[in-house]
């Protein structure tokens, strides 16, 4: 804007003298000019003429900047006092426009900064009343019955044993609803170390299965294993990964009685490791599929106390497979519910 002005003061003192010349003596101007000439000498009157021209260009120049930097500041203003969806029109690629840039790029992270501290605010909010109705109920249960023994309030050593049992189940229910919340906190607020290792899939699948042998026959099922021949590696902390299979295995279980199989499927495609939870029970509606990794969610029919379900259990499997940079779906239809984890592959040594 500066040299502008200067290049505009030079250039017009530069006609002023082209036209001075060529009206000279002819008209009044021409006369004024020829005096100055003879008077104070050419030098001084284009250095006069020049700042003049450059002050007057100077300041019309400046006065769109000066609107411009009202524009700014009132924009500012609003934003400060809290109007986060004030924005800067881009008028200009100088300084101004890239001011005007960067400030519309400071209230769109501002804003979004304030939506996940709210977002944070309510999930916390969530998690102490959702906390709060599942503790409440396994406890209310064991105050009620061990009050039923201390008031001496049952028939014989049969009843009394009756209550014991139910209390001690219920403190099992609430141990496990601690448990699982204590490791939903870890790993969601990264209070956890991943000990990233080369995992075999296929052993560790093979070894998991069995291992719920008892459970399966326990409850009428058995698993149908399908595996490569070639083994399959991924890097991964064994430990978590076994988690994630075990809440799956026993989701299985509990939900998937009516089919009797539990399909445990595994595949390498395009370098990424599937491995496919499958279960024939009833199907999961379409509605609750969307919502059911999130955390203390259940589907209707796992309320029940006889399932036992906290909620937790799928929230905390999705967590860990995203520690792990991987991705877990659910797919339910025509009475066949398939819970997927992709991972990436290692290459075999």
């Amino acid at each position: 804007m500066f040299l502008t002005s200067i290049v505009i003061a030079v250039v017009g003192v530069f006609l002023l003298l082209m036209i001075a010349s060529f009206v000279s003596g002819y008209s009044l101007p021409g006369m004024i000019l020829t005096r100055l000439y003879n008077t104070v000498g050419p030098y001084v009157v284009a250095i006069i003429t020049g700042i003049i021209l450059f002050t007057i260009s100077f300041f019309i120049l400046t006065q769109r900047s000066i609107r411009y930097l009202e524009e700014i500041n009132i924009a500012l203003k609003n934003i400060s006092q809290g109007n986060l969806e004030t924005r800067v029109n881009i008028k200009s690629r100088d300084e101004l426009g890239e001011l005007a840039q960067n400030i519309n790029l400071m209230a769109e992270q501002l804003k979004q900064l304030i939506e996940e501290e709210r977002n944070a605010e309510k999930t916390k909010n969530e998690l102490v009343t959702s906390v709060s109705h599942d503790l409440r109920t396994p406890l209310t249960s064991i105050l009620g019955y061990l009050g039923l023994i201390v008031n001496d309030k049952y028939k014989d050593e049969l009843v009394l044993r009756y209550y014991i049992d139910i209390a001690y189940n219920k403190a099992q229910t609430l141990k496990k609803l601690i448990d699982e919340l204590f490791e939903f906190t870890k790993i969601s607020y990264g209070g956890i170390k991943v000990n990233l290792d080369r995992i075999n899939i296929v052993e560790l699948l093979e070894q998991l299965a069995e291992e719920f042998v008892p459970i399966l026959d326990e409850n009428g099922m058995e698993y149908r294993l399908t595996l490569p021949e070639n083994k399959i590696y991924v890097k991964a902390d064994g430990g978590l990964l076994v988690r994630v299979f075990e809440n799956l295995l026993s989701n299985a279980i509990t939900y998937g009685k009516e089919g009797k199989y539990v399909d445990i499927q595994l595949e390498n495609e395009n370098n990424e490791t599937i491995v496919s939870i499958i279960n024939y029970g009833e199907t999961i509606p379409e509605m609750d599929l969307k919502y059911i990794f999130d955390r203390f969610y259940r589907v209707e029919k796992s309320r029940s106390q006889d399932t036992g379900g906290t909620g937790l259990g799928l929230s905390i499997a999705k967590n860990i497979v995203e520690l792990h940079e991987g991705k877990i779906t659910a797919f339910s239809q025509n009475g066949k519910t398939m819970f997927q984890v992709k991972l990436k592959s290692l290459l075999e040594e």
